[in-house]
């Protein structure tokens, strides 16, 4: 047994206790989290330690080890590791997601079979499933289907244990997921990921050889036929409140790390009549500003976290309407997390002073990482679809980004 998996051989059982979990995870992240910004290395240290620490298997069922939460403690465990290392927080939100994506559009047999594996292992979930670049084909060769093509973006790549496949089959407009070994010759990844934030996500891209899938493990298909049900839809307002929830880790990081440098190193102007930074005015007033903010913004995200519990307690009976009204808070807690995340990231600067910009420090690493991530697709589409629903009574029809 490793020291890791010695210091985390309890496994959490409540909420509070899983939260105290993942502040432990986002403790030992900090450390070191600029440094490792700058080293850029793949993140095999971090991922074993969402592994050891049972973070990865927060959603599996209680019977196979798994923890048996739900999503509202998902995303606020996503904040709290974002808050210590917005790569990492990035890498275990989208795990989480791919993770769920066999709920999301499997059979119940797959379901109960990805769940018990990858729940009694801890595998770690990557995904290439990107909608802007050319579809994966996908041929039938009768009890097998083989996948090959390429995407620009998979995010835990060389980290994962398994990768989730997305492609339509060719002639058709039939799209298939399924879930593979990430060590095999059919996977190539390029470790390209060169962008300036969010550095240890592994997102670069990968080439998919005649990957060769049986037609059983092809996720929700019975004899070649897809069981469609509008849940099937909800990987979307998912994937964006995991968005939500490590824009306002690392907003959060930002924001309690820079306090602390200001309690402790930043200078009180020299004109300004006080003693301590602390003291002065402006000071008081960018802290109390930012913090308010986002505590807004966090009481918002955990509201509609909340709001989609009946959804996903009973996901036969959820309806196109309700599926549409839900992703349109999602758009709205978006949005206000978005501007919320780069307006404290940037700003938390007139709190520490010139000599906090050291490379050393790496305090811009925050808004890099939330700068980087905020562009994966564009806001005001988010608050379009606020303003569709007030205006016209619209509810967004289920696409890639919608």
């Amino acid at each position: 047994m490793t020291t890791l998996e010695a210091r985390f051989a309890h496994t959490p059982t409540t909420a509070d206790e899983w939260l105290d979990r993942a502040r432990e995870v986002r403790g030992i992240l900090a450390e070191d989290a600029a440094d490792r910004d700058r080293a850029g290395q793949t993140p095999y240290d971090e991922v074993a330690l969402l592994k050891d620490s049972g973070l990865v298997t927060l959603l599996g069922p209680t019977e196979h080890g798994g923890g048996g939460q739900e999503w509202p403690l998902a995303y606020r465990v996503i904040r709290e590791v974002a808050a210590g290392d917005g790569s990492i927080g990035q890498l275990l939100g989208y795990h989480l997601l791919w993770f769920w994506a066999a709920r999301l559009v499997g059979t119940p047999e797959q379901i109960a079979a990805v769940e018990a594996e990858a729940t009694r292992n801890r595998w770690f979930f990557g995904g290439a499933v990107n909608p802007r670049d050319a579809d994966v084909l996908i041929r039938d060769e009768g009890d097998s289907i083989v996948y090959s093509g390429r995407k620009s973006f998979s995010t835990g790549s060389r980290v994962s244990d398994l990768t989730v496949l997305e492609g339509v089959l060719e002639g058709t407009d039939t799209h298939v997921f399924a879930i593979v070994p990430s060590a095999q010759p059919g996977l190539t990844f390029h470790d390209d990921w060169d962008n300036i934030g969010q550095r240890l996500t592994e997102s670069g891209g990968v080439t998919i050889s005649d990957v060769r899938v049986p037609w059983a493990e092809a996720a929700g298909f019975r004899d070649k036929v897809f069981e469609a049900r509008t849940y099937n839809t909800l990987n979307v307002p998912i994937i964006q409140l995991v968005f939500v929830s490590f824009y306002l880790g690392i907003a959060r990081g930002a924001l309690e790390e820079a306090a602390a440098y200001t309690r402790t190193h930043t200078r009180p102007w020299l004109h300004g009549g006080r003693d301590r930074a602390v003291d002065e005015p402006y000071q008081l007033d960018l802290y109390g500003d930012l913090t308010a903010k986002l505590w807004a913004v966090e009481a918002f995200a955990d509201r509609v976290a909340e709001e989609a519990l009946p959804i996903h307690r009973d996901p036969d009976a959820v309806t196109p309407r309700q599926r549409g009204e839900h992703e349109v808070r999602v758009a709205a807690v978006k949005a206000r997390a978005t501007e919320v995340a780069l307006e404290v990231t940037s700003r938390v600067f007139e709190g520490l002073g010139a000599r906090a910009t050291t490379s050393e420090l790496g305090f811009d690493r925050f808004w890099r990482n939330v700068r980087t991530h905020t562009l994966h697709d564009p806001v005001a589409y988010k608050r379009r679809e606020v303003g569709a629903l007030v205006l016209t009574d619209e509810v967004p029809e289920p696409t890639w980004y919608s």
